[in-house]
């Protein structure tokens, strides 16, 4: 049996309908922008495998750094023991994150660290004795993960649909807007007794749709949470690290997070991790003599030095000079590219926030479920360019090393699908 052949046998893949399965590309290698498949073709990865890859793969000074790591240490139990790694990335995050932020918590994933943000903020009212405070405020398309606790913060959709009878009950309002910021004030307003923390995608919603709002009204709405006490959560899993053209896309708004969540290209796409970062305000509710009020979580992988060692590699080819500056330049790109199809009679929605480009392809739903999605992820493959679009939604979010060429065979490439 050939690898497909192989994969069909054993593989259960992510997201994907089981029945009549487009069979999956079999990848042989990855080498910058450029998947490589077992025949040899080359696939532009314009979408960095699921927004992670943004120095693109096999990246030889990450590599390198992985490879001295593992020889002097790969794994430890990290409840009563520490690493340099761990602590130097530590130091390193809370150096660069838009806020106060005195401590870093580490886990696996996305999700995971939107489960220890959740915790972290309902914990730290019971550990003040404020337990009536354990709702959650979360904005309506938002999606924050698979985990019980995620999936209860995301908007009820097709990702929750099986489950919504166990999901904690949520508050959900609209992303900000100016039309709709006094009511979603108000609301906050009238649940700030009950209500331990709002969760939020800066400025942009990822899985639900590459949906983009209001940095002003974002503004106001975290202003009015803080000062009606309630905790701001910033779920930075897919803007962190350079993709709305700041390293983080906090730092388009006057009102910091308490909280913020870190992954995907925390590691540069190398290695699975994530973090969850707080205020001292929150970590001293934890510093009890009660030792009921020990914040009880922790994964067997939390903060894996291999993970670690590929996070610091990543961050520092980000503060490398030239670095932001490519970044900008496909932030330009994207704009320029953006005039040529403005008005286009198949596309609605035109949007972009830094190295993200999206819109909708004006057929049938607006929903994940939409199947022109197969379509023009095959139709890009045959061109060599891979995008997996969410439902009629398309959307460009390219490693940061690609070349201006590279780019241009992409913008080629979606103006012959939308033709």
């Amino acid at each position: 049996m050939n690898l497909t052949e192989r994969d069909k046998q054993y593989i259960w893949h992510p997201f994907t309908p089981q029945k009549n399965m487009p069979v999956p590309m079999p990848v042989a290698s990855a080498k910058g922008t450029l998947l490589y498949d077992t025949d040899g073709n080359a696939y532009i990865d314009a979408i960095s495998s699921w927004w992670v890859t943004i120095h693109g793969h096999a990246h030889p000074y990450i590599a390198g750094q992985l490879y001295k790591q593992a020889l002097t240490l790969e794994q430890v139990i990290f409840a009563g023991f520490t690493h340099e790694p761990a602590v130097s990335l530590a130091e390193k995050l809370l150096q660069l994150l838009p806020g106060n932020f005195s401590k870093v918590f580490y886990s696996d994933n996305g999700s995971t660290a939107t489960e220890v943000s959740l915790k972290m903020a309902v914990q730290y009212w019971w550990n003040k004795e404020q337990r009536q405070r354990k709702k959650i405020i979360a904005l309506k398309n938002s999606y924050h993960g698979d985990t019980f606790g995620a999936m209860s913060v995301s908007d009820r959709s097709v990702f929750t649909l099986a489950f919504h009878d166990l999901l904690f009950e949520v508050l959900f309002i609209d992303a900000p807007a100016p039309e709709n910021i006094a009511d979603s004030i108000a609301l906050l307003q009238q649940h700030s007794n009950e209500t331990a923390a709002i969760i939020y995608e800066p400025l942009i919603q990822g899985a639900g749709g590459l949906k983009m709002y209001n940095a002003a009204s974002l503004n106001q709405l975290l202003a009015a949470a803080k000062e009606a006490g309630i905790l701001c959560i910033a779920d930075e899993v897919m803007t962190g690290f350079g993709r709305t053209g700041k390293l983080f896309a906090s730092e388009y708004i006057n009102i910091k997070p308490d909280i913020i969540c870190l992954s995907k290209g925390l590691t540069g796409g190398t290695m699975p991790l994530g973090v969850t970062a707080c205020t001292d305000v929150i970590y001293q509710a934890y510093v009890q003599d009660d030792q009921l009020k020990t914040f009880f979580h922790g994964h067997s992988f939390t903060a894996n030095p291999l993970a670690c060692t590929a996070a610091l590699a990543s961050l520092h080819l980000l503060q490398q000079p030239g670095a932001m500056e490519r970044i900008d330049s496909i932030v330009q790109s994207h704009r320029q590219f953006a005039t040529t199809i403005t008005g286009h009679p198949h596309i609605k929605n035109l949007r972009q926030l830094g190295t993200i480009l999206a819109f909708e392809i004006n057929k049938g739903k607006d929903e994940y479920l939409n199947n022109i999605s197969q379509t023009i992820t095959a139709q890009c493959l045959q061109e060599g360019v891979y995008l997996r679009p969410l439902g009629n939604t398309v959307y460009l979010m390219p490693p940061y090393c690609i070349t201006a060429d590279e780019l241009s065979k992409v913008y080629e490439t979606v103006r012959k699908v939308i033709a």
